[in-house]
C-alpha cells in the first residue's frame, strides 16, 4: 500500500447511546449466531431474493425506530462506493445485519483495515466479503491512465496506483481487460486480508456484482 497514507487510530472514544424511553419500538433483532459458510449463505440467498425482485427488507416494517443497544453484524462488506452497489441492499439485508466498508475500487488502506479488524475481532463477525463489480469507474480510470499516460490528479493517484498491478497482470489476457482487472483485483484484496493475521479467526472471500442481472457470483 502506498506510503504516504496516514496511520490509523489505535484508540476511539466511545459513547453509550442514551437510553430509549420505555415505550419505544425495539429496535432490529440479533439474529441467531451464524458460522461462516452459513453468514456466506445468507448473502448469496439474500442476492437471490434481490436479483428476482422478491426482497423482504428485513427489520424494515415501517415502525418507529430507535438506537439499538447493541448490533449483531453476520458479515463485513468490503465494496466500492459506486451508487450502483448498496450492499444492504444488493443482499437483502436489514439495519444491523452488515458491516460495510466502502472506498471506489475496494481499495485497502488503514482505515479500511482498521475497520474490518474491528468487525472480526470486536464484533466476532464470522465472514468478509470483498466485492467488486462490473463497469468499475476506479478500474476504468486505472485502465485509461495506462493506456494514455496522463498524470492522475489529486488523491485519485493512490486509487490508481492500487489497481495498477491488476492491470498489468492482466493486459496479455484475450477478453475484456477491464473485466480482467476487477476481478484480479478484488482476489488480491481477498488474499491480501486473508494473510494478514489481524484476520485469522474470518472467513475471507471474494465477489463478484453484475448491476445488469443483479446477481453476485463468487471468485476463485
Amino acid at each position: 500500500m502506498a506510503s504516504n497514507r496516514r496511520a490509523f487510530l489505535t484508540a476511539a472514544a466511545v459513547t453509550a447511546p442514551a437510553a430509549a424511553p420505555a415505550t419505544a419500538a425495539p429496535g432490529p433483532r440479533p439474529r441467531p449466531s451464524l458460522t461462516a459458510p452459513g453468514a456466506l449463505d445468507e448473502l448469496l440467498a439474500g442476492n437471490r431474493r434481490y436479483a428476482a425482485d422478491r426482497p423482504r427488507h428485513p427489520h424494515d416494517d415501517g415502525r418507529p425506530r430507535r438506537p439499538a443497544a447493541a448490533h449483531h453484524p453476520f458479515a463485513v462488506i468490503v465494496g466500492c462506493i459506486d451508487s450502483r452497489v448498496p450492499p444492504e441492499l444488493v443482499f437483502d439485508q436489514g439495519l444491523g445485519d452488515l458491516l460495510c466498508t466502502r472506498t471506489a475500487g475496494q481499495v485497502l488502506d488503514e482505515a479500511v483495515l482498521g475497520s474490518v479488524q474491528y468487525g472480526v475481532e470486536e464484533l466476532g463477525v464470522p465472514l468478509v466479503l470483498v466485492l467488486g463489480h462490473e463497469r468499475c469507474g476506479a478500474v476504468a480510470a486505472t485502465l485509461e491512465h495506462l493506456r494514455t499516460g496522463a498524470p492522475v490528479p489529486g488523491h485519485l493517484e493512490l486509487l490508481v496506483d492500487e489497481i495498477v498491478p491488476a492491470a498489468h497482470r492482466t493486459r496479455a489476457l484475450p477478453g475484456d481487460w477491464a473485466e480482467h482487472t476487477m476481478r484480479a483485483h478484488t482476489t488480491w484484496v481477498r488474499d491480501a486480508i486473508r494473510a494478514d493475521p489481524a484476520f485469522g479467526t474470518a472467513h475471507v472471500e471474494a465477489a463478484r456484482f453484475d448491476p445488469g442481472t443483479g446477481l453476485v457470483s463468487l471468485l476463485p
